[in-house]
């Protein structure tokens, strides 16, 4: 997957959705989508990195549990072909639930 490719599944959840994070003039009431490439785990061979494997973190965001809205993020996900895992954490100070779904993508760097 490319950077575009992982975007278009995002959009196509249809919530709003950034890169990280939103900017506080772009703020946006819940639910929201927040996702970021966390690392990397590349495929090693002959002392070179031979295929880039990333780990993509899709947060939902919700002011309370929302079973239709991750049935919207798991829906996009799977048609995508990503296999996920999932983990749901109240966020006392914000007063939200996350629900933070991570994979390990077959990444491909796109020419500018």
């Amino acid at each position: 997957m490319t950077q575009n490719d992982i975007a278009a599944v995002m959009a196509g959840i249809g919530l709003p959705t950034a890169y990280y994070q939103f900017t506080e003039d772009t703020a946006q009431p819940p639910p929201f989508i927040c996702f970021y490439l966390s690392g990397s785990n590349d495929f090693t061979a002959d002392n070179t990195n031979y295929r880039a494997i990333r780990e993509l973190v899709v947060e939902l965001y919700t002011d309370e549990k929302d079973y239709a809205s991750e049935a919207r993020v798991e829906s996009a996900l799977q048609a995508a072909g990503i296999v996920y895992q999932s983990v749901e954490t109240y966020i006392e100070s914000e007063r939200m639930m996350m629900v933070a779904y991570t994979a390990d993508i077959l990444f491909e760097f796109e020419e500018e």
